[in-house]
């Protein structure tokens, strides 16, 4: 037994360590993907376009084409590297719960409570994570790859080198949202070339050329199907307020206490002020007026509070 639990102990290692690893050469591959993409748009097919001197209709296409291409490049690598450099929320040292949110006391710990060890079972109100050591907010989780207690921890992705969390999901959502909306626009624009490789016709450019526009329109079209998937999958988390860990937990509950309405729902992670809905940021009333933004603390249904899950 003692042995069984050592060798899945170092299996369990051994696989959080490749997906640290992985994720490096994942940050290289879209990377890749996004330079490959570049040159066929715009070195290869409409930027010679545009320059070439060629018809009025044809130029106004290329620079719209080139424009909006520029434009969601932009918000991509932007929301991007914002998921990867921003943490997705860690628990302060200094943290103490008032009450437990978690399993919906609405009675709040007393100092007694904190005296005896958070881990021991006669005390379940507080919710203690054995490995990292320290007291657990609501909706946190331990991340077995990161090593820690991660803020409305919603899964790790290996894209991103980070965990997703309540400090960064936003910006992780608005990834994919630009991600889909720009391999969907490079596959529209390149499927002329695309449907030209089957032809019986002379195509222009040099096989060097042709192959670049060729990857590209396949890596863009599988991207593009691939990503609206999960677009559909976490644009139903957030209106139901919940993350992938725990739609997973609570497959059998039939209510849910975050859920506020999918307008409120979408507040709690998007924010109040419209500007900020689309860029990657907050604005700094809505990190005043919206606890839920810091990872601490989040409302709840008022009927719904004394409910355990």
């Amino acid at each position: 037994m003692y042995r069984s639990g050592t060798v899945m102990a170092w299996n369990v290692f051994r696989f959080c360590t490749a997906l640290r690893g992985l994720g490096s050469i994942m940050i290289l591959l879209v990377l890749g993907v996004v330079g490959v993409t570049y040159y066929a748009v715009v070195l290869t097919n409409y930027g010679p376009s545009l320059v070439s001197g060629g018809g009025i209709l044809d130029a106004f296409i290329a620079l719209s084409v080139l424009a909006l291409f520029h434009c969601l490049l932009v918000m991509l690598l932007w929301s991007y590297f914002s998921v990867i450099f921003t943490d997705p929320g860690s628990v302060p040292q200094s943290w103490n719960p008032v009450l437990d949110e978690e399993r919906g006391d609405t009675d709040p710990l007393t100092a007694s409570e904190f005296g005896a060890s958070p881990a021991d079972p006669a005390n379940p109100r507080i919710r203690f994570c054995k490995k990292c050591n320290q007291l657990k907010p609501p909706r946190c989780h331990h991340c077995s790859v990161c090593g820690r207690c991660v803020l409305k921890m919603d899964h790790h992705c290996v894209w991103v080198v980070n965990c997703v969390g309540a400090l960064n999901y936003k910006y992780f959502l608005l990834f994919l949202f630009y991600t889909f909306l720009e391999t969907t626009v490079v596959t529209l624009a390149l499927l002329p070339q695309f449907i030209a490789f089957f032809s019986d016709g002379e195509i222009p450019g040099t096989p060097s050329t042709l192959a670049t526009t060729f990857l590209a329109f396949v890596f863009n079209l599988a991207f593009a199907l691939s990503v609206l998937g999960f677009l559909i999958m976490h644009i139903s988390l957030v209106a139901g307020n919940t993350t992938t860990i725990e739609a997973y937990e609570k497959k059998t509950t039939p209510k849910w206490r975050y859920d506020l309405g999918r307008k409120r729902n979408f507040e709690q992670v998007f924010g109040l002020d419209k500007r900020y809905w689309f860029i990657p940021a907050y604005s700094e009333e809505d990190l005043r007026r919206i606890p839920a933004l810091h990872g601490l603390e989040y409302p709840s249904k008022p009927e719904l509070e004394s409910q355990v899950f």
